[in-house]
């Protein structure tokens, strides 16, 4: 071959290798074939210090990224759907990004978030949806529990996830269907044991100690996201700080008498002027929770939707991030504590998204100090109605899920590059 061939050749892949400059994960409904798995690349990719950009309502919130070979190689084998671009294709989408036309953003996200789930020791992943998907689209978390709590390890950590707990002490209302099933007996005495070996005389003021440092967490800068029963329980026991609210069963002495009366509504994160359920064995923690007044207004399956909020994309990129989706209509799903009371919700909480039909938010959004945490209600986006020993979801079968999307947008915002505010 000429030497004129071997140069005309090196100009050609130069070409080529300069044309295909940018990867493009589209996350728009019909455009990709396993939403929950790009977000798995996308944390990836950050892992190994790629830059990466979150196109906030474009394509559904579509992620760009360097064109590279591991990343093409990494979408094949994860079933990610990918686009090519050539700089001058990147280019005239972020220019149609910022123009002050379009209600869209681009945000760059710097370094994969450390991520913490607290969850009891021998938990399965399918117990908790935050773990099944986390673990769906291979992204690495530490699982931790009130021991590394209370000893100050969630420092160590930038997201922390709740997992379906009681942070009241009453061993999640189970004591009117499960007081003789052998797990409920075997739960209450790892518990108890637990909080004795921790300096505490009864769950329910070691379970607090916990919710005050997840607290602390969060004032101090930290992203703090829970599900269920998890979210009211929480605030709960805040506003209780100092108030005995169990009866007998749960630890061993009488409540204190007028117990209502003395909930501190200033001292929880999200929720204000509710009334704690008195019944040891009903299945509920207060009215916040919309369960129950499901099944008076009869809120059909088929109806059983919540919408997600309209955000604007320049001027609010934070609740915008949190609603990416590629569609803005989400199919409901039950759990302890399903949705939210609409006036047991604080004015200074963001309402992300909400089922019209029964005045339920679904979906908040705040801060505290200088850290956020959002709520979200219902126990598995893909299992309508979860019951104790119930078979796990298969996300297999809804790499598309939309309910599920919004999880792992919570996984990656806290990776946004922070603006400087505007003066």
């Amino acid at each position: 071959m000429t030497l004129k061939k071997h140069i005309y050749i090196l100009l050609l892949l130069f070409s080529f290798s300069s044309y295909a400059s940018f990867i493009l994960l589209p996350m728009e409904a019909e455009g990709q074939q396993n939403h929950l798995k790009a977000y798995g690349i996308t944390y990836w990719a950050l892992e190994k210090n790629y830059k990466v950009s979150w196109l906030l309502n474009y394509r559904g919130g579509s992620f760009l990224l360097p064109d590279d070979n591991a990343i093409r190689r990494e979408c094949q084998i994860r079933g990610v759907t990918f686009e090519v671009l050539s700089d001058g294709n990147a280019n005239t989408i972020l220019e149609e990004i910022s123009s002050p036309s379009q209600n869209m953003e681009t945000v760059v996200l710097e370094k994969a978030p450390k991520i913490a789930v607290y969850t009891p020791k021998g938990k399965q992943p399918w117990d908790d949806a935050v773990t099944m998907v986390l673990t769906y689209a291979e992204i690495p978390y530490t699982e931790i529990y009130d021991e590394e709590v209370l000893s100050d390890q969630l420092l160590l950590y930038d997201w922390l996830h709740l997992h379906h707990e009681d942070f009241t002490g009453q061993y999640g209302k189970f004591f009117g269907s499960y007081r003789n099933a052998p797990w409920y007996i075997e739960q209450k005495k790892e518990a108890e044991n637990l909080a004795k070996k921790l300096g505490y005389n009864k769950v329910s003021e070691e379970k607090r100690a916990v919710a005050l440092k997840i607290r602390d967490y969060v004032i101090g800068g930290g992203f703090m996201f829970a599900m269920c029963s998890a979210t009211d329980s929480f605030d709960i026991a805040l506003a209780a700080d100092g108030v005995d609210i169990c009866e007998p069963m749960f630890d061993g002495d009488p409540s204190e008498a007028n117990y209502q009366t003395k909930i501190d509504y200033n001292n929880s994160l999200a929720f204000k002027d509710f009334i704690l359920e008195r019944k040891p064995d009903k299945y509920e923690f207060s009215d916040i929770d919309t369960t129950d007044d499901r099944v008076n207004k009869k809120v059909p399956f088929e109806q059983d939707y919540f919408t997600l909020m309209d955000f604007s994309a320049k001027w609010d990129p934070i609740p915008t991030m949190l609603c990416q989706n590629h569609t803005q209509l989400v199919k409901g799903f039950m759990g302890q504590t399903t949705a939210f009371e609409g006036d047991r919700i604080k004015s200074n909480v963001l309402r992300l998204g909400e089922n019209k039909i029964n005045g339920e938010a679904r979906y908040i959004h705040g801060t505290k100090g200088k850290g956020m945490f959002t709520f979200y209600g219902g126990h598995d986006p893909e299992d309508y109605q979860h019951f104790v020993g119930d078979s796990p979801t298969v996300l297999d079968l809804h790499p598309n899920s939309p309910g599920y999307r919004l999880i792992l947008n919570n996984v990656l915002f806290p990776a946004a590059r922070k603006k400087k505010q505007k003066t």
